[in-house]
């Protein structure tokens, strides 16, 4: 197999300069780009795509439909990706690749592509955790990169871990029973996960005293937070145990490595309100 080339840009970088400086930069390496799109949309033969992701998140997605040359421009150590500052050194890669991956809430991939000059195709991605939002995006990833038979073999794994997961999470319900939970809207996907009763979400929002009173008429033994846009204890009053989902891959950019560690959560979690 393979071996997947993951560039991450953690050391720090060179002070922020203009970016009409740091194109000048690039282009001063040469006129090859490194791309290999010969103009006509299509991928010689046999090629392997250059992709350069926005944060770990993509990269996941990127690696799990069978992307293997894959640099990530946010560090995994930032917080709230959407808050990074992309450097002029970041422009380097971006001007090689064959394509852009990025979120619609990230508001400075097309300023990166834009300032490379790159000849990149930029590709949005949907980031949900989501079993069904997972495989589609891979597949949809694996036709664009032109690496279906990675991505299928990729899904194949993915359904046969997240089942285990799943009848292993069902087995801990609380006396035997589906456990009611609420959920900030990007940790929907971990109560899917553990077969568990989603009577409320809340966020991105701040959460209202209305919301907040509503939420708690509704007795969730769980509160699935986002470790990522965490404002606190949710509902401190309810009696419900809070659980901090993680949706960002480390650097290993394994997608279920996300999906364990969110069962390994619930499961404790639940095994605390038995």
């Amino acid at each position: 197999m393979a071996r997947t080339r993951v560039r991450i840009r953690i050391s720090s970088l060179l002070p922020v300069l203009a970016l009409s400086t740091a194109l000048a930069l690039v282009t001063g390496c040469g006129g090859d780009t490194g791309s290999s799109d010969d103009g006509s949309g299509a991928r010689p033969q046999g090629g392997k795509p250059v992709v350069v992701v926005t944060t770990t998140w993509e990269g996941a997605f990127a690696k799990a439909a069978g992307a293997e040359d894959i640099t990530v421009i946010v560090p995994p150590s930032t917080h709230h990706a959407p808050d990074y500052d992309p450097k002029p050194s970041d422009l380097a890669a971006v001007a090689k690749a064959d394509f852009v991956l990025y979120a619609p809430f990230e508001p400075y991939a097309a300023k990166i592509k834009e300032a490379a000059g790159s000849r990149a195709e930029l590709v949005e991605v949907g980031l949900d955790n989501d079993a069904d939002k997972v495989r589609a995006e891979v597949t949809r990833l694996g036709k664009l990169f032109g690496t279906e038979d990675a991505a299928t073999a990729w899904k194949s794994g993915f359904d046969t871990e997240y089942a285990k997961l799943s009848t292993e999470l069902k087995s801990s319900w609380p006396g035997g029973k589906s456990p009611n939970v609420v959920a900030q809207v990007f940790t929907a996907w971990s109560a899917k996960l553990a077969g568990a009763t989603t009577v409320g979400t809340y966020g991105p929002e701040a959460v209202t005293p209305a919301q907040l009173a509503d939420l708690s008429k509704k007795k969730p033994a769980l509160v699935l937070d986002n470790a990522h846009m965490s404002t606190g204890t949710v509902l401190p009053d309810s009696g419900a145990t809070q659980v901090k989902i993680v949706n960002y891959p480390g650097e290993d950019l394994d997608l279920l490595a996300v999906h364990r560690a969110a069962a390994a959560e619930l499961k404790k979690a639940m095994g605390a309100t038995s």
